[in-house]
């Protein structure tokens, strides 16, 4: 466990990406739709590696950054996973912080600039 704040590894509960050092933060935003945006982006960049045709899916990928926005509008957390070709796997995670509501406890790290 000592390890997991300053790996790489996403956690097992999504909120425990709090615990990881501001510098594993790639945005923050106010409102969701900011962070849905966000999330297509990086979905349309990883899309076309995506080992499964299905997830490929133009359509799919909208309607996940819909669920996500809609998720993050009601202070839940967005955790998505994809296989790419080959052996890599694409994680990426959108965490409500005012607090969040599965780890209260758990301090808001630094904004980025």
């Amino acid at each position: 466990m000592a390890v997991f704040p300053t790996s790489d590894v996403p956690p097992i509960q999504t909120a425990h990406w709090l615990m990881k050092p501001p510098s594993a933060i790639r945005g923050t935003w106010q409102e969701p739709k900011k962070a849905g945006e966000w999330l297509g982006l990086q979905l349309a960049e990883c899309a076309p590696r995506f080992a499964s045709e299905e997830d490929r899916e133009a359509t799919r990928l909208v309607l996940l950054v819909s669920a996500a926005v809609e998720r993050l509008t009601w202070g839940g957390d967005v955790s998505l996973g994809h296989y790419l070709k080959g052996t890599v796997f694409h994680s990426v995670a959108l965490v409500t912080c005012s607090p969040n509501r599965a780890a209260p406890d758990l301090p808001c790290p630094a904004r980025l600039a």
